[in-house]
């Protein structure tokens, strides 16, 4: 049985970074640590959030992510990366450990919110995987909040 919260994200300012390929999530990872170490940013302060940018499509292997960190509002950014302001917004909430549950645990989170009557909205950055231990070297240790956003 899957475990879902309702919860309010409150507004946030990113660094945005992106891979794109077969494996984009690395590329858009080793990007955003590269940010933090350049801007002498200590990761363990700062939350991350990801998400297909663009999504697979049919007959291609390829596929694009879209890696955020929070910054405060003295941070710049120039090229490959970009400063976004993230509005506000209400999610509904699992969270696990284990990357190779991820595949599992969105299809159980978009079937939890069917089942309860919740309009999923689609749109940009609001199917969002916040990576809760990035520091932890083993995926089988990684633990995620997955963040579904929901229609008002």
């Amino acid at each position: 049985m899957i475990q879902v919260t309702i919860e309010e994200l409150q507004p946030m300012r990113v660094v945005s970074a992106l891979g794109f390929g077969a494996s984009p999530e690395p590329q858009a990872w080793e990007k955003i640590f590269a940010f933090a170490r350049k801007h002498a940013i200590d990761p363990r302060n700062q939350r991350f959030f990801g998400f297909n940018n663009p999504n697979p499509s049919p007959g291609s292997p390829n596929y694009g992510y879209e890696q955020w960190m929070t910054v405060g509002p003295d941070v710049e950014a120039e090229p490959p990366y970009e400063i976004k302001q993230v509005p506000p917004g209400r999610y509904a909430v699992t969270r696990f450990t284990g990357l190779e549950h991820i595949g599992d645990r969105w299809q159980a989170l978009v079937g939890w919110c069917e089942e309860h009557g919740h309009r999923i909205s689609c749109e940009y950055g609001r199917c969002l995987e916040e990576h809760l231990n990035p520091g932890e070297t083993d995926p089988g240790n990684w633990t995620f909040d997955l963040r579904l956003g929901l229609e008002d």
